[in-house]
This record gives structure tokens, C-alpha cells and sequence, in this order.
């Protein structure tokens, strides 16, 4: 299955704009909204918070926090939120994790602040525990390096796919590892450098763990333009994606995943920004259905 989705914002002064772009993009038959984790600005809505109400205004669509910074939401915690929202919603949940990047602001809420290999050790250790508090079976006995449980029960309700958005070399091999799902920071796509140099690390260390790196999916944040009429160029100097017309949209994202291996996209606006209700209407009306069309021929 290929994943189309819209990123979301999290700003406290968007909530009604929010509410309806999400409704928007739920009946426009997309298959995923996000939300970014920074519990540290007021300015910006709690993430799972979020997630869960747009969830709820929704019917069909699932919801990731992209990612979920894991320093400020211990994993045993986490796992008990996730394994709810998936109850809650008939299964419409992915996990977001990520490692924690801004550990300045992390530290103002009063967690510890972790030296980088320490917080990729963290991030391991979170992911595993966070799989076994799912699915039922025996209670679970943890004893870490970061968590600790002791015949702790698990949620009968399974654990959702665990998405990353690692970017070092040890994050990554921790997405080869345990992860299903990778989404390459900073925007970059199937053509970046990022990309070329970050996927085999993810594809060794899954091999070296007896796994199948096909099972481990890459979904990519995209930002762009969505324009009435084609442009002379769809990407910029440093080869990144600009945007273009609906066909020149549906022209890439059809070769990115029929030529690399794209298993889902995710709509931003230029730079980052939230679509806003015509770009929205043209990437569910026009452009996602003629990509799914195209693939599955």
C-alpha cells in the first residue's frame, strides 16, 4: 500500500483550521495526518492531544505523530497511549519515534539531558520495550539502561507499525533493527543525497538482524506547489522538489514509487508550511487518485 497523507499544524491559534483540514482530508479518502512532537512551546498543542481529538473527528483516516519525541514521553507510557488511541479508532495509528534533537529544550522540561549515544541507545530501548507492552501475552519484566518495568501486562490491542525519522548512522542502523518504517529527515526525497547515503545503512543492519529490508517502508515529508499550470522546472538548483502542476506532480510521485520504492508521501506547503484547502483538494481530488491509479497497473 502506498500511504498519502498532509502534514497538520500544531499551532494553538490554527485549532479551527485544523479541525476542518483534517475533516477535509478524512473525506477526501487520504490515508494519514501528522502532527510534530515539541511539548517545550506553549505556542503549539500537545501532540497526542491533537492527534487523538482529530482522530475522533475522523472517520476513515489514520494519524501519526511524526515523530514522537521519545525523551519526553517514557516508553511504557507511550506504549499505553498508543495501544488506547489504536482501540479507540479501529487501528488507525501509526508510532512515530524519534531519537529527541533538541535536547536544550527537552532539558527545560526537566528530563535529562543525554549525550547522542546515549539517546540512540535510549531510542532502541524504547522502541522493543514499546512492541512487547502490545498484542497480549505474558506480563513484561524490562530491565534496561533507560527502562525499567517489572511483570508489567501488556495491552491486548497490538502495537501499530513503528515509523522513525532517524538521521545519524547509529539511528538508522536502530531503524534496520526494530523499526517498520523509516521517514528521512529534513525534507529529503527519493533523489537526495540524504537518501542515497541513509537507506543501505538502514538495509544492512536489518539483513545483519535477520530481517527483510523490503518489510521496512520509506514515506516522505514533501513540500511543495501545487500549480495551475506546469512549471519549466519542478525542482530547485540543489535538486530539490519545487512542485508543479497536478500532472507534473503525478508524474514524479508515480516514478518514485514504481522506480525507488516510495511506499508514501505526506503533502506540506512550501518550506514546511500546512497546506492550505486548495492545495488539499487538488492533492486528494486530482493527484493521489491518478497516482494510485497508475501504480496499480
Amino acid at each position: 500500500m502506498t500511504h498519502f497523507g498532509i502534514g497538520m499544524s500544531t499551532a494553538v491559534t490554527a485549532v479551527p483550521d485544523t479541525l476542518k483540514l483534517a475533516v477535509q482530508a478524512d473525506r477526501g479518502g487520504l490515508d494519514l495526518i501528522t502532527v510534530s512532537d515539541h511539548p517545550y512551546y506553549a505556542d503549539r498543542l500537545d501532540a497526542y492531544a491533537e492527534i487523538g481529538v482529530l482522530l475522533g473527528k475522523t472517520e476513515r483516516i489514520s494519524g501519526l505523530v511524526s515523530v514522537t519525541n521519545l525523551p519526553t514521553r517514557p516508553a511504557a507510557m507511550l506504549a499505553r497511549t498508543i495501544t488506547s488511541l489504536s482501540a479507540l479508532t479501529g487501528g488507525r495509528i501509526v508510532l512515530g519515534m524519534g531519537v529527541g534533537g533538541l535536547w536544550d529544550d527537552i532539558a527545560r522540561l526537566g528530563f535529562t539531558k543525554l549525550t547522542p549515544g546515549q539517546a540512540v541507545r535510549a531510542f532502541e530501548e524504547g522502541i522493543r520495550l514499546v512492541k512487547l507492552l502490545g498484542g497480549g501475552g505474558e506480563p513484561v519484566t524490562f530491565d534496561g539502561e533507560f527502562y525499567q518495568v517489572t511483570a508489567l501486562e501488556p495491552a491486548a490491542e497490538p502495537v501499530p507499525p513503528v515509523w522513525t525519522g532517524s538521521v545519524g548512522p547509529k539511528s538508522l542502523a536502530v531503524t534496520g533493527r526494530v523499526a517498520d518504517g523509516w521517514m528521512p529527515g529534513r525534507a529529503a526525497d527519493w533523489l537526495s543525497e540524504r537518501y542515497r547515503t541513509s537507506r543501505p545503512v538502514i538495509d544492512k543492519a536489518a539483513v545483519d538482524a535477520g530481517r527483510d529490508p523490503a518489510e521496512i517502508a520509506t514515506v516522505y515529508n514533501l513540500p511543495g506547489r501545487i500549480t495551475a499550470e506546469p512549471l519549466a522546472k519542478t525542482r530547485a538548483e540543489d535538486g530539490r522538489w519545487i512542485g508543479g502542476s497536478p500532472a507534473q506532480w503525478i508524474e514524479e510521485l508515480t516514478g518514485a514509487v514504481l522506480e525507488h520504492g516510495a511506499a508514501g508521501f505526506v503533502l506540506f506547503g512550501p518550506g514546511g508550511s500546512t497546506p492550505d484547502e486548495v492545495a488539499v483538494a487538488r492533492w486528494a481530488g486530482e493527484i493521489v487518485p491518478a497516482v494510485r491509479e497508475a501504480v496499480a497497473k
